[in-house]
């Protein structure tokens, strides 16, 4: 269960420059649309979280969980994703452009149509599930093939 409520969170929005939620509970909040840029969100819980069409841009997400989170279109430009377990969670569509994906765990991940130019792929971890930019699946191809 999440630590605050989207009107708390709102709030925060409002009235912080460089948001600050390391480690906090972000866990089934509707998140859709919110301007995360430049924020600290390492080691967040945002497992079922809706970020659809979130700016996560330069966002600092080292370690976060975002298993099954729906991250459809969010923006995710230069983000540091490092560690992040994207586990069955849902990037269509979702720009990843120079984002470092290092030890990134992708299994059963749906990365359809999304874009990974310049991305540190590093160590990324997928399985059969995982559902590249291309529509291949798992093995099909690999994260390598997208930066």
């Amino acid at each position: 269960m999440a630590e605050i409520t989207r009107k708390e969170l709102l709030m925060a929005l409002m009235g912080a420059q460089r948001l600050r939620l390391a480690g906090v509970d972000l866990s089934t909040l509707s998140l859709a649309r919110l301007d995360f840029e430049g924020g600290n969100l390492r080691g967040a819980n945002l497992q079922a979280s809706n970020l659809r069409e979130a700016i996560l841009r330069s966002t600092n997400m080292t370690g976060a969980s975002l298993v099954r989170a729906d991250c459809s279109f969010a923006d995710m430009n230069g983000a540091t994703l490092i560690m992040v377990d994207f586990s069955v969670a849902n990037l269509t569509g979702a720009r990843l452009t120079g984002s470092n994906l290092t030890n990134v765990n992708l299994n059963g991940a749906n990365l359809s149509q999304a874009d990974m130019k310049g991305a540190n792929v590093t160590g990324v971890r997928f399985d059969a599930g995982t559902t590249w930019p291309d529509g291949k699946k798992g093995s099909q191809s690999n994260p390598a093939n997208y930066i």
